[in-house]
């Protein structure tokens, strides 16, 4: 294991900030920076715990608002267990915190239970280092089928169950209906439908576009999302090469994007900060529709038109890929049944998960949960967050592989060369894959 902890420690030190791709950390929501006043180091979202209780360290990503029901979710664990204190700790983005937790493993300074982004989970899981949840979950009289199967595709690895959902989300189309309706359009289900209605939707005024169709993060999440409607998955089989460009959709989907930004029936934003941008764009009625993360669903609020969400636009098929964290035990914990009390108790407690979800809009995670009167009496009022979680049947995992952060790494730089230098797409891909094989080869 020392072999294994010692190369992830190598892959920190390469990848630190690099696994924006499918994180959704270009949402601004999702794995989110500290508060510029706060360090993020140290910012303890919970109090001290008292002498004479079992303490949990739990790290996680969230700051902001989402931060603060984090924080609120923990102290109604403390409050409601009195021989066990939880203390919670901001330690910056996804990536971040993956970084963070790989150095205090190999200083015997883990904490016993933290978030993890969950593309990261099998890096971790590899290196065992993450907690074979199977035996707590037994005694709980818990098992993997009381979960929402979209969400489960990274938590078994190894016959090891090592993380169960948290903060899950996926990618969402977002749609001025009011724009919509003053043209006569229908919200688009397809690629052709998307094209034709976002082309219908730009207004431009000399050299000027006053409005654009469609706009969408900076992140690998939606290009991943176009390469599955296609019939395409991103590795092939023996995961040795890049199965969307031997067969021609990675050419195909870059194609598809660069003809729609060329005519500004799609508009790219900057890498930096993107997601607060579309954001706004979207909110000021500057863009009809977006690709966005569920996450942001519950912060578009007080808009001046109807906004409606629906599933992605297919081309061959409805895919949906996954994104958010999970949660789990660190195998060096010194407190494990504690731990374990924490982790039962945020994924079935009424108090826990579900009052996080209703709180943050992040997807529901047990079938349970989705039952309970509170979800659905969410949904009714707020049909959008419905549309969320019906999309999970169309789930996919494709990102399933130790190096995939470092693969994301290139895969960023494809898309800022096709995006942003309008480098040609055929010759762009083919270098990928070739580093890309060179990465998975010496994994």
């Amino acid at each position: 294991m020392k072999k294994k902890v010692g190369n992830m420690m190598v892959t920190a030190v390469v990848l630190t900030g690099l696994l924006a791709g499918c994180s959704s950390n270009g949402s601004g929501v999702e794995g989110s920076t500290a508060p510029a006043a706060t360090s993020a180091a140290t910012a303890k979202t919970s109090t001290e715990p008292a002498k004479g209780k079992a303490t949990i360290q739990f790290w996680h990503s969230l700051g902001g608002k989402t931060g603060e029901y984090m924080t609120a979710m923990i102290d109604r664990f403390n409050a409601s267990h009195p021989n066990i204190e939880v203390v919670g700790t901001f330690q910056g983005n996804y990536d971040e915190t993956a970084t963070k937790l790989q150095q205090s493993i190999a200083a015997n300074t883990a904490p016993d239970v933290t978030m993890l982004e969950r593309a990261y989970v099998e890096q971790f899981a590899d290196a065992e280092v993450l907690q074979d949840l199977n035996s707590y979950m037994k005694s709980s009289k818990l098992s993997a089928d009381d979960f929402v199967p979209g969400l489960m595709g990274h938590s078994t690895f190894n016959n090891k169950l090592v993380s169960l959902p948290l903060n899950r989300s996926t990618p969402i189309f977002y749609i001025n209906k009011d724009m919509l309706d003053e043209k006569g359009l229908a919200v688009p289900t397809t690629w052709d439908e998307l094209n034709k209605v976002a082309n219908a939707l730009v207004i431009k005024e000399g050299s000027e576009y006053k409005r654009y169709g469609l706009t969408m993060v900076h992140d690998s999440w939606y290009p991943i999302a176009l390469i599955a409607q296609a019939g395409g998955k991103f590795f092939n089989e023996k995961t040795t090469s890049l199965d969307f460009i031997d067969n021609g959709i990675g050419d195909k989907v870059f194609s598809y994007l660069k003809d729609m930004q060329k005519s500004g029936a799609l508009y790219y934003p900057p890498s930096q900060n993107s997601g607060s941008i579309v954001n706004q764009m979207f909110t000021d009625g500057k863009v009809g529709m977006m690709f966005q993360s569920t996450g942001v669903m519950g912060s578009l609020s007080n808009l001046k038109f109807k906004m409606v969400t629906a599933f992605m636009p297919k081309d061959k098929v409805n895919a949906e890929p996954t994104g958010g964290a999970n949660i789990a035990m660190t195998t060096g914990s010194k407190q494990k049944d504690a731990a374990w009390e924490f982790i039962n108790w945020v994924e079935t407690d009424p108090q826990g998960g579900l009052q996080f979800i209703i709180d943050t809009g992040y997807l529901p995670f047990t079938k349970k949960m989705v039952e309970t009167k509170q979800i659905q009496d969410l949904w009714t009022k707020e049909p959008n967050r419905k549309v969320a979680y019906d999309q999970l049947k169309f789930a996919v995992d494709t990102n399933k592989s130790v190096v995939w952060p470092e693969v994301m790494k290139e895969f960023h730089s494809v898309m800022q060369a096709i995006m942003y230098d309008s480098k040609d797409i055929k010759s762009s891909l083919d270098g990928f894959k070739k580093e890309t094989e060179r990465i998975l080869k010496s994994k």
